[in-house]
């Protein structure tokens, strides 16, 4: 018969595992989260108890347990269009100075990350956000732009690259007009069409992974996922972000994250009642 509830040796245990393969960090007060999250995976496996599981997770040579743990335990919640500054900013603080540049012949593309973007809700509503821009402004082409959104969760990508959302999910935060207009209704899902999935690759990526491979970024969306690190690792995710934004590059955070404290290499910005970031390189710095 297995054990169900999670003991404090064998929590610490998990939660040290998590914690080295994807960064997240959990409190004492979050052994229920790891035992609610992981229980099915310990009765796929034929564990009797968490201990065990443990224990083949550690010495498992190949990634398929890893990979599914890390797929229960890292969070998918996400809106269309959430937080609704985000996009008032890009649009309008962001993308007309990145287009007097494309215009100026100064600038021939524009790099736009996501990171830990989930099921793909909040790389499309750049990406609609952008197709609106265009049409508003002559010139400006959606070629001009790459959006790059990644995610550690095999599962969630697998989800957004297949950009088809059912009814319910396309509620959660998406305007009519958006849905009508980028979307396309195949049965009882709603999809994304060609015109939006073509502006965005997905990929696969840890946050603990080298950043600079990324490549250089003219505006990083980074929301809802450094609030589960450790203040070091958070440092660590920022300082990375700093390195890969372009001069004069932007960093937008969620509402409930902060920077104070953490790195001084972008200076604070308003608009729309929502806060993004200004790349700056610190004072004293070569």
């Amino acid at each position: 018969m297995s054990q169900e509830t999670i003991t404090p040796n064998e929590f610490k245990l998990l939660r040290d595992y998590i914690e080295l393969n994807c960064g997240i960090a959990l409190g004492e007060e979050k052994a229920y989260l790891v035992e609610t999250r992981l229980a099915s995976l310990l009765v796929e496996t034929g564990c009797q108890d968490f201990g065990s599981f443990y224990r083949l997770a550690a010495h498992d040579t190949s990634p398929t347990l890893r990979d599914k743990i890390v797929d229960a335990m890292t969070t998918n919640e996400t809106l269309w269009f959430r937080d609704q500054h985000p996009f008032e900013i890009l649009k309008a603080k962001l993308l007309p100075a990145l287009a007097e540049e494309i215009r100026a012949g100064t600038r021939f593309r524009i790099r736009i990350w996501s990171a830990a973007s989930s099921t793909g809700q909040e790389p499309y509503s750049i990406a609609m956000t952008i197709l609106e821009f265009c049409k508003a402004n002559p010139g400006i082409r959606p070629e001009h732009f790459e959006i790059l959104a990644t995610d550690i969760s095999p599962s969630a990508l697998f989800l957004a690259k297949s950009g088809r959302y059912d009814a319910a999910t396309l509620a959660r935060g998406l305007p009519d007009y958006y849905r009508e207009t980028y979307f396309e209704q195949v049965g009882a899902v709603w999809a994304v069409k060609d015109s939006v999935k073509r502006m965005i690759n997905f990929k696969r990526f840890n946050l603990q992974d080298p950043i600079d491979s990324l490549g250089k970024m003219d505006i990083v969306f980074c929301r809802y996922v450094a609030i589960y690190f450790s203040e070091a690792f958070k440092r660590q995710i920022y300082s990375g972000i700093a390195r890969l934004l372009a001069p004069s590059g932007h960093l937008i955070i969620s509402a409930v994250e902060s920077l104070r404290g953490l790195v001084d290499d972008f200076d604070a910005q308003s608009h729309a009642n929502g806060t993004y970031y200004r790349y700056a390189r610190p004072k004293g710095a070569p």
